[in-house]
């Protein structure tokens, strides 16, 4: 009985030293750099932080190039029409797939882009791929959503401050994972 008992316990010990050592490796495979090299392009030439761009990716699409939303979002970065035709007519590209991820990347990288020139902060800029850019504009101006007019205190849409809790805590991930401090 007493060799069993130290057999399970060295058995335990064993594993508890192996899923110490190989955590990093777990939580990069939860939290992975999938599409590096557009993310890595685009996020580059757009100025942004590549692991906001993974943190969204992985909220909207769980990188899954093919998805779909309810509202007809499409692909990794959940592109809706109107904004993939406006990229498009900006970005001057006559043709445009948005389920193939050069794309889907790109546009969205520009979206962001976008956003960061209308808001210049990370939770704004969120909150407006979410919720649009209308929407921030008008709670930044109500007093019951923005006491200062430059942040949300409250953001009366569920869903985005739900997609807003997600995404800075894939963030934060993603920043700690592969040592980054990331963006404000």
């Amino acid at each position: 009985m007493k060799k069993k008992l130290i057999l399970i316990l060295l058995i335990l010990i064993v594993l508890g030293v192996a899923l110490f050592i190989g955590k990093n490796d777990i939580y990069k495979y939860l939290y992975p750099k999938k599409y590096s090299n557009y993310v890595e392009f685009y996020s580059k030439e757009y100025n942004l932080d590549e692991n906001l761009v993974y943190s969204i990716i992985k909220a909207e699409s769980k990188f899954k190039e093919d998805a779909v939303s309810r509202k007809g979002a499409k692909g990794l970065m959940q592109i809706g029409d109107g904004t993939r035709d406006w990229a498009a007519e900006e970005l001057k590209l006559e043709k445009v797939d948005i389920f193939k991820p050069q794309d889907n990347i790109r546009i969205g990288c520009w979206y962001l882009n976008t956003l960061y020139k209308e808001f210049g902060k990370t939770d704004l800029v969120i909150a407006a791929y979410n919720g649009g850019s209308g929407n921030v504009k008008k709670w930044l101006s109500d007093e019951e959503y923005s006491k200062d007019g430059e942040n949300l205190h409250i953001i009366p849409f569920s869903e985005t401050d739900n997609y807003l809790d997600k995404v800075k805590k894939n963030y934060e991930q993603y920043n700690k994972l592969y040592s980054k401090e990331g963006r404000k």
